[in-house]
C-alpha cells in the first residue's frame, strides 16, 4: 500500500465547510445519475409493448425488454476501466463530469424516441443502444465519486464521505419509484402507454443536464493534484499495474462488491415482486414497504460509515452481516403468518443492508492514489457485472425449491461478509 502525500492527509482536521459542498454536491448528482439508470426497471412493462412488435409473445417481449435493461449492466465495466483509465491520468474532476453528461443524453434520447409501430426494427436497436452508453456512464460514476469524495476529505472521515454519497445513489432509486409511483397515480394506464411514460426519462435527462452544470463548482482532488504536480502519476497502463501488484486488493473488493449488489439486488429490487407473488400484498403496500426501506438503507449508509471511521470496516462488517441475516431471515419468514409485521421488518432490514456503506470504504483504502480509481473501478465494475447479472438468476432458482429462496441467498452473502469482516478485523485494517 503506497502512502498518501502528507501534505493532503492533515489527519487532525475536522469537515469544512468546503467539504459538505463537495460531498452534497456529488451526492446530488449521484442520486439522479442512478434514477436515469434505474427509470427503465419501472416502465419495462409499457417500453416493452411499445418497442417490440405487438405480435411478438408476452414471455419473448420480457425477456428482450429485460435484455436490453441487462445491457446497461454488461456495458458497466467497459466504462468503468476506460474512464477510470482517463480518471488516473487526466484527473478525476473530468471523468466525474463526463460521466454525467453521459447519462444525462441517453435518458433525454430514450423519452424522445419514436415506437416500433413508428419507426419499426429502429426502435429496439436505439433502445438498446442508449441504453449501452447509460451502463458506460454508471460504471465510471459511481467508482469515480467514491474516488472523488474520499480523496477530498481528510483520512479519519472517510467511511463517513463514502457512506453519504452510497445513501445518495440509492436516494436515486427512491426518486426512481417515487416518481413511478405518481405517474401511475396521475395517468391511466392509456395515457401512460400513449405518452406519459415518457415524462421520467425527460425529467431525468434535464436533472442530469442540471448536474453536469453543478459540477463545475467542483475543484479536482487535493491527492490528484499532489501528484500531478510532483509527477507521480502511474508511468504505465494503469490497469496493468492493478493486475500485477494488487491481486488481493482486487478479490477482497470483488467479495465486498458481490455482498452490495446481493444486499440491494434481492432485498431492494427483487422483494416488491417477491411481496406480491408469493405473499399476496397489493402492489401498492408492497411499493410503500419498498421506500420505507430504501429511505432506512440510505441512513444505514451513512451510519456504517461513520461507524467504520471509528472502529474499523472489519468490527462494522461483522455485526452488520449478522444483524441483516437475522433480519432478513425474519422477514421472509414471518410473513405469510404475520403479513402486518411487513413494514417494521421491512424498514430494519434495508437499515442493515445499509451495512454496504463500508464497502467503498475499504476498497478505496485497498488500493494506492496513483491506480486508484483504475482498482475499484476494474474490480467493482466487472464483480456486478457478474454478480448483479446472475443474483436474480440464483433468487429464482432457489425460488422454485423455496418460498425461502431469498432469505438462503441472502444468508450465504451475509456469512462471506462475516468472514472479510473477520478477516479485516483481524489485520487491523
Amino acid at each position: 500500500m503506497s502512502s498518501v502525500p502528507a501534505s493532503s492527509a492533515q489527519p487532525s482536521r475536522p469537515l469544512t465547510r468546503n467539504d459538505y459542498k463537495t460531498l452534497s454536491l456529488s451526492a446530488l448528482g449521484g442520486a439522479l445519475e442512478f434514477y436515469d439508470f434505474i427509470i427503465f426497471v419501472f416502465f419495462a412493462t409499457v417500453v416493452g409493448k411499445l418497442f417490440f412488435p405487438a405480435d411478438m409473445p408476452e414471455w419473448l417481449r420480457m425477456m428482450q425488454t429485460f435484455g436490453i435493461f441487462a445491457a446497461g449492466y454488461l456495458a458497466r465495466p467497459l466504462g468503468g476501466i476506460i474512464m477510470a483509465h482517463f480518471g488516473d491520468l487526466l484527473g478525476r474532476k473530468k471523468m466525474f463530469t463526463l460521466s454525467i453528461f453521459m447519462m444525462a443524453v441517453p435518458t433525454l434520447i430514450m423519452g424522445l424516441l419514436p415506437t416500433y409501430a413508428q419507426i419499426g426494427l429502429w426502435a429496439p436497436i436505439l433502445l438498446l443502444l442508449m441504453r449501452v452508453i447509460q451502463g458506460a456512464a454508471i460504471g465510471g460514476e459511481v467508482p469515480g465519486a467514491w474516488v472523488f469524495v474520499s480523496e477530498h476529505v481528510p483520512p479519519r472521515h472517510i467511511g463517513y464521505a463514502c457512506g453519504t454519497l452510497t445513501s445518495g445513489l440509492t436516494a436515486g432509486i427512491l426518486l426512481g419509484s417515487l416518481v413511478a409511483t405518481a405517474i401511475n397515480t396521475i395517468y391511466s394506464p392509456e395515457q401512460v402507454s400513449d405518452y406519459a411514460w415518457r415524462i421520467p426519462f425527460l425529467l431525468g435527462g434535464v436533472f442530469g443536464l442540471l448536474s453536469v452544470y453543478l459540477r463545475r463548482w467542483l475543484h479536482e482532488t487535493p491527492i490528484f493534484a499532489e501528484m500531478q504536480q510532483r509527477k507521480t502519476l502511474a508511468a504505465e497502463l494503469p490497469l496493468r499495474a492493478v493486475l500485477r501488484d494488487h491481486r488481493g486488493a482486487i478479490v477482497l473488493s470483488m467479495l465486498l462488491t458481490w455482498l452490495l449488489s446481493a444486499g440491494v439486488v434481492v432485498v431492494i429490487l427483487m422483494t416488491p415482486t417477491v411481496l406480491q407473488t408469493i405473499y399476496h400484498f397489493t402492489p401498492t403496500i408492497a411499493l410503500q414497504a419498498n421506500s420505507l426501506a430504501i429511505v432506512t438503507l440510505s441512513l444505514g449508509c451513512i451510519a456504517s460509515g461513520a461507524l467504520a471511521d471509528r472502529f474499523g470496516a472489519g468490527r462494522v462488517l461483522v455485526a452488520g452481516c449478522a444483524l441483516l441475516l437475522a433480519t432478513s431471515w425474519t422477514l421472509y419468514h414471518s410473513l405469510l403468518d404475520h403479513p402486518d409485521w411487513l413494514f417494521p421488518l421491512y424498514a430494519l432490514t434495508g437499515l442493515f443492508v445499509g451495512t454496504i456503506g463500508v464497502v467503498p470504504y475499504v476498497m478505496v483504502k485497498a488500493f494506492p492514489p496513483v491506480v486508484r480509481f483504475s482498482g475499484l473501478s476494474f474490480s467493482y465494475n466487472v464483480a456486478y457485472a457478474v454478480f448483479g447479472g446472475l443474483t436474480p438468476l440464483a433468487v429464482s432458482l432457489l425460488m422454485k425449491e423455496s418460498p425461502m429462496g431469498p432469505a438462503y441467498y441472502v444468508a450465504v452473502l451475509c456469512v462471506m461478509g462475516m468472514v472479510v469482516g473477520g478477516y479485516l478485523w483481524k489485520r487491523g485494517r
